[in-house]
């Protein structure tokens, strides 16, 4: 699909970060109604169930490396989601996707063997460390549950090149979204209980599954085919700032200045890391 001439990629990438984060505040707005893990369940299910109808993925006659590579991707999907909303519940949403963006930031750099790249960890790690220093009120389970998304965004990266393999298109993301329903299942719907049925906590749970997945996904999978991967790199790394800013919009929530200079140091590490790494030559 050629795009329109106004249509850029990266307005298509800026869009998807956009979505996602108001999304993210959104769900955040729920969590007064209904449990953090009932609202991560809710918009898994509703994402699996939109991305089954697109991609009607063929399941029969798979072998069990297909099926392995997807169950790991779908594990790190819904811990990704489960633990980023749990630590919404705890910290302010611009904080926690700071935090959560040390998992990509660490796959960017990990194995370099370039002294450079030390600088970017070790201005992320000041970041992080600015919130122990400083006399600011962080709730640390919270933090903890960030670092756990972060995990969970970095085994994401990993399995999905894998996971392209094997599942073409967006069949790859609908069983993903499936495993990660599926696993949540119990504990999404003891969590929210008969909550987790009211009309508004269904209909936004909705609407936040697919701003926060189905729409990126989609714009993303588009972006991608004429974007270079260092652009997109770069791109995402604003997506911290775009989670306050959402969350100041939505939510009224707010940032002290301590918790934004933590928040500059991650996106200035990953910008730098992706230009860094867009400009390395190709290993022979």
């Amino acid at each position: 699909m050629k795009l329109p001439g106004w249509l850029s990629p990266v307005w298509l990438v800026i869009g998807s970060i956009i979505s996602v984060q108001v999304g993210a505040a959104f769900a955040k707005s729920l969590f007064a109604l209904t449990a953090a893990t009932a609202v991560a369940w809710l918009r898994m299910a509703v994402a699996a169930a939109i991305f089954w109808v697109i991609a009607r993925p063929r399941i029969t006659g798979r072998t069990w490396p297909e099926w392995r590579v997807v169950l790991g991707y779908g594990i790190a999907l819904a811990t990704m989601n489960w633990a980023i909303y749990m630590s919404f519940a705890r910290i302010p949403i611009g904080l926690a996707v700071t935090i959560e963006f040390l998992g990509p930031l660490g796959i960017a750099v990990f194995g370099s063997r370039r002294p450079r790249d030390l600088v970017w960890v070790a201005l992320a790690a000041i970041g992080v460390a600015l919130l122990g220093v400083f006399p600011v009120t962080v709730d640390w389970v919270g933090v903890g549950f960030a670092l756990l998304a972060g995990a969970g965004w970095a085994a994401y990266i990993l399995l999905s090149k894998q996971t392209g393999r094997y599942w073409s298109g967006v069949t790859g993301v609908s069983m993903g979204s499936l495993v990660g329903a599926t696993v949540f299942l119990i504990p999404g719907l003891l969590a929210g209980g008969a909550s987790l049925w009211q009309p508004q906590v269904l209909l936004l749970g909705s609407l936040v599954a697919v701003m926060s997945s189905v729409i990126p996904y989609g714009l993303e999978m588009v972006a991608l085919r004429s974007l270079p991967a260092g652009v997109f790199g770069i791109l995402m790394s604003v997506e911290p700032a775009a989670a306050a800013l959402a969350a100041w919009l939505v939510l009224s929530e707010q940032l002290s200045a301590v918790e934004v200079a933590a928040m500059a140091c991650v996106i200035v590490a990953s910008v730098g890391s992706t230009r860094t790494l867009a400009k390395a030559p190709a290993p022979n």
